[in-house]
């Protein structure tokens, strides 16, 4: 029996072929919403989870992602250096119109629209990540390298 991933999956799996890495999407029974029931779920540490955190220049209105360690927590002023603007929070809204995701699942890869991306660098202490792949049930595992060269993300110091 194939097993068939839903359709917001599909469509991250399909981003990922295209790297030609071996990344595969997987849906798991339990929740992976969270960073915290990522790692449950999985079964690794709460800073091997990627959490895709969309956010908003408070004078370009542009979406920034940044890929930050489930560990940790974004200091926007820190960002602030790197970008050269105030981040905003943004709404479910702007998150789903600028990446085709609903929050709870949005992927590091595979937006509607091109996001400037950053990567938190204590995400690259892990040999092994895990990041969403579009629906609040779906993962796929990736080395920190892997996640730099998918996204074309910086990386920088987020705390």
């Amino acid at each position: 029996m194939t097993y068939k991933l839903k359709r917001s999956a599909e469509r991250v799996q399909k981003v990922l072929d295209e790297f030609d890495l071996g990344l595969q999407a997987v849906e798991l029974p339990d929740s992976t919403r969270t960073a915290k029931e990522a790692a449950d779920a999985i079964g690794c540490t709460i800073g091997q989870i990627v959490k895709s955190l969309v956010f908003r220049t408070k004078i370009s209105k542009e979406p920034i992602l940044i890929l930050v360690s489930g560990k940790n927590r974004v200091n926007e002023k820190a960002v602030k250096e790197y970008i050269g603007e105030k981040l905003e929070k943004a709404d479910a809204d702007f998150i789903l119109e600028c990446t085709g995701y609903a929050i709870g699942g949005i992927p590091p890869v595979g937006h509607k629209t091109p996001i400037t991306t950053y990567i938190d660098e204590d995400l690259m202490n892990y040999d092994e990540i895990w990041a969403a792949a579009g629906t609040p049930n779906a993962v796929f595992k990736l080395t920190s390298g892997a996640l730099a060269k998918i996204t074309n993300g910086s990386i920088i110091g987020i705390k």
